[in-house]
C-alpha cells in the first residue's frame, strides 16, 4: 500500500505542476507533456543504462531534471520491480527452507495425560474411548465435528467451510478391485523409526518391518494387492536428518506413481514421538495395541496463511480420507484412534486423493503393539476402501 500511495501522490504532484505551469501560461500542454516524456527518458538512462548509454548534453540541475529525477526517485520502476523480485525469491527460499524444518518435525509432544501439547485449547483432549455419536445431524455442526473429532496445531486453523462433516463422510472412497497392479502404496518418509525394543540394525524391529506386516495383512487377508516401498529418506551421508525427508522422497514416490497408474492409494506410515512416560495403549480383544492418529496437511499457516507452493489440490479428499477412517475406528474400536491432527503444511498429501499419513504408536511402543495395531488398521482400511 505505501507503494501505492507514493505513487499517487507523484502523480498529483505532477498534474499540480502542469496546472500551475498551464494556468499562468508558461508552457502549453502538448510542450509540458513532451517536457516531461523528455526528462523521464533521460533521467531513466542514467539510473539504469549508465553502463549502456552515454547523453552528450549538459548535466547541469534544471526544473525538468529535479522534477523528473524525484519522481524517478518515487517511483523506481526497475529497481522496484528488481529489488522486488529478488527479496520475494530470497524470502521464499528462507520461508521454504523453514517450511521443510518444521514439517520433518511432525512428530509430537504429548504431556503425560496423553494430551497433545500446544495445540488449540479447544481440541486438546485425546480420545477417551467413549462412544461418539457419528449421526448425519451431529456431523453437521462444526463446532461438534472439531470438539470430538480433531486436534488443531497452534500453527494453523481451519474453518467451517473447510470442514463439513457430512459432505466429507459423503465422498466415496471405494477403490476398484478389479483389473491388475497394486492398488495401495505404503512407504516411510521416517524410515529409521524405532520402537522400545527395537534391534539396533534390524529394520524388521523398526517402522518399515512394520510396513512390511501392513502389506502383508492387506495383501493376504483382504487381497487387496499393495505394494510396500523401503526406501530411505531421512539419512544422509550416514546421518539421521530429516530436514528433507519429504522433499527427498516426493519424485521417488510421484515416480513409482506414474510407473503403477493401478495405486489408488497412498499411507506414509510412521510413528509418534512422546515423552518417556507416556504410553500411548489401547486393549483390542484382550490385546495390548498401540493407538495411532491420522494427520492432515492444510498448506496454511496462521502466520503466513495459504501456502501456494506447498498447494494440495486434494486437501478435501484426505480429509474425507482420514475422517472416515476415524469414524470406522470409532464405531469399531472406540480408543484405538486419536484424534485426527490438523498442522499447516503439506506432507506430500498433494500425490494422490486418498491420501494417508499415519502416527501409528511411538518410540515407547513394542514392536508386537505396533503389530497388533495393524491388524486393526487393514481392517479398517478394507472396511472403508472396499465394503
Amino acid at each position: 500500500m505505501r507503494g501505492v500511495n507514493r505513487k499517487l501522490i507523484t502523480l498529483c504532484t505532477l498534474a499540480l505542476c502542469g496546472y500551475f505551469l498551464h494556468s499562468v501560461q508558461a508552457v502549453t500542454w502538448p510542450e509540458f507533456r513532451d517536457w516531461l516524456s523528455e526528462g523521464f527518458l533521460k533521467q531513466s538512462q542514467r539510473m539504469y543504462l549508465a553502463g549502456l548509454s552515454y547523453l552528450e548534453e549538459d548535466h547541469a540541475d534544471s526544473l525538468e531534471d529535479w522534477l523528473a529525477d524525484q519522481a524517478m526517485r518515487l517511483i523506481p520502476f526497475g529497481g522496484y520491480v528488481k529489488e522486488r523480485d529478488s527479496g520475494t525469491d530470497t524470502e521464499d527460499a528462507e520461508t521454504y527452507a523453514m517450511i521443510l524444518a518444521k514439517q520433518a518435525n511432525d512428530e509430537n509432544a504429548v504431556d503425560a495425560d496423553g494430551n497433545l501439547i500446544g495445540t488449540d485449547d479447544s481440541a486438546k483432549t485425546a480420545n477417551s474411548g467413549a462412544v461418539i455419536d457419528t449421526s448425519v445431524e451431529k456431523m453437521r455442526d462444526f463446532d461438534y465435528l472439531l470438539g470430538n473429532f480433531y486436534t488443531v496445531d497452534s500453527s494453523t486453523m481451519i474453518r467451517s467451510d473447510e470442514l463439513n462433516g457430512e459432505t466429507l463422510l459423503g465422498k466415496d472412497m471405494h477403490i476398484q478391485k478389479d483389473g491388475e497392479g497394486p492398488k495401495v502404496l505404503i512407504y516411510h518418509t521416517h524410515s529409521q523409526e524405532m520402537f522400545a525394543d527395537s534391534v539396533p540394525g534390524d529394520p524388521s524391529t523398526s517402522i518399515v518391518g512394520v510396513g512390511d506386516y501392513l502389506t502383508e495383512l492387506l495383501n493376504n487377508n483382504y487381497h487387496i494387492e499393495t505394494l510396500h516401498h523401503t526406501g530411505v529418506y531421512d539419512l544422509i551421508n550416514g546421518e539421521l536428518d530429516r530436514s528433507k525427508a519429504y522433499d527427498l522422497a516426493k519424485p521417488e514416490i510421484g515416480k513409482i506413481l506414474e510407473e503403477n497408474p493401478s495405486i489408488e492409494v497412498v499411507i506414509d506410515l510412521h510413528r509418534d514421538g512422546v515423552g518417556e512416560g507416556t504410553h500411548l495403549v489401547t486393549d483390542v480383544n484382550g490385546k495390548p495395541t498401540a493407538q495411532i492418529m491420522f494427520f492432515n496437511g492444510l498448506s496454511k499457516t496462521r502466520s503466513n496463511g495459504e501456502i501456494d507452493y506447498l498447494a494440495n489440490p486434494y486437501i478435501q479428499d484426505n480429509l474425507a480420507f482420514s475422517l472416515q477412517m476415524q469414524v470406522a475406528a470409532y464405531k469399531r474400536y472406540p480408543g484405538f484412534a486419536r484424534r485426527i491432527y490438523l498442522r499447516g503444511y503439506r506432507y506430500n498429501m498433494h500425490l494422490m486423493p486418498k491420501c494417508l499419513l499415519i502416527e501409528a504408536g511411538a518410540q515407547t511402543n513394542t514392536v508386537q503393539e505396533m503389530k497388533n495395531a495393524m491388524d486393526v488398521l487393514a481392517e479398517l482400511l478394507n472396511v472403508v476402501l472396499v465394503e
